[in-house]
C-alpha cells in the first residue's frame, strides 16, 4: 500500500543558511533555536522515507523548489514482521560470524597496516566560484558525515581546518546554489591539495517550516 503526501513551505524563512552552525543533517538556526534539515541533496525516495518514518509536525527544511511536490511513500509495515526479520537477520549473522571467526583473526595484522597507510595527512585548500567565475564569500565547506567545516573568505578562498585523507568527501554549499560534492584524490601523495570549485545557481532554494498533507492512499 502507498500513501500520497504533499510537501509545501507556506511561510519561507528569511534567515541566511550559510550563517547556520553545520550539523549532521543540515544547519542549526539560532533565531529559531532548531535544526534545519537540508533536503537539497536527497532523492525523492529519501525524502518520502524521511517523512514516512519521522515525527514531521514541526520540521524545518531546505529544499529545491522542484522537491516541494506530491510524493508516493510506502505504508509502514507491522511491528511483528519487523521483529521477525530482525530475528532471522541475527541468526544468519551469528552463523556467519562463527564460520569466519578464524579467518578474521588471521587478518587482524593486515587490517592494521592498511589503516596506518590511510592516515589523514592532506591539507586541502582552494577557492569557490559562481557560474560567472566570481568568488563566493561565506560558502560552506563541510566534511561529509560530520560537522567539521569552514566558510570561505571574502575572496572565496578557504583552508580546511583538519587534515584529510584520500577518499574523504567535501560538500560545498551556498544559498541559492546547487551543492557540490568533491572526493579528495591524491594519486601523487602530495601533502597539499588545491581545489577550485564552481557552484551552479540553476535551482531555486526555499527554506522554512514544512507543511505535510496526506492526499490519499493507494493499495498499489
Amino acid at each position: 500500500m502507498k500513501n500520497q503526501i504533499n510537501l509545501n513551505i507556506t511561510t519561507p524563512c528569511n534567515q541566511n543558511y550559510n550563517q547556520f552552525t553545520p550539523t549532521l543533517k543540515g544547519g542549526f538556526c539560532n533565531a529559531c533555536t532548531k535544526e534545519v534539515i537540508d533536503f537539497t541533496e536527497m532523492t525523492t525516495e529519501d525524502i518520502g522515507l524521511y517523512f514516512n518514518t519521522k515525527q514531521t509536525t514541526n520540521v524545518c527544511g531546505r529544499f529545491k523548489n522542484a522537491q516541494l511536490t506530491t510524493l508516493s511513500v510506502k505504508a509502514k509495515k507491522s511491528k511483528l514482521s519487523f521483529i521477525s526479520a530482525i530475528g532471522l537477520a541475527c541468526l544468519a549473522l551469528f552463523s556467519l560470524t562463527t564460520a569466519k571467526a578464524q579467518d578474521n583473526l588471521s587478518r587482524v595484522k593486515t587490517s592494521k597496516i592498511k589503516i596506518n597507510q590511510n592516515q589523514a595527512n592532506i591539507t586541502v585548500k582552494g577557492t569557490v566560484y559562481d557560474n560567472d567565475g566570481l568568488p563566493l564569500p561565506t560558502a560552506n565547506v563541510v566534511l561529509q558525515g560530520t560537522t567539521v567545516g569552514v566558510t570561505t573568505g571574502f575572496d572565496g578562498q578557504f583552508i580546511f581546518p583538519e587534515k584529510l585523507k584520500e577518499g574523504d568527501i567535501l560538500v560545498f554549499s551556498y544559498v541559492g546554489y546547487d551543492s557540490k560534492k568533491m572526493v579528495i584524490q591524491n594519486p601523487d601523495s602530495m601533502s597539499n591539495v588545491l581545489l577550485n570549485v564552481s557552484l551552479s545557481n540553476d535551482s531555486y532554494i526555499m527554506m522554512g517550516k514544512v507543511a505535510v498533507k496526506s492526499v490519499y492512499s493507494s493499495k498499489k
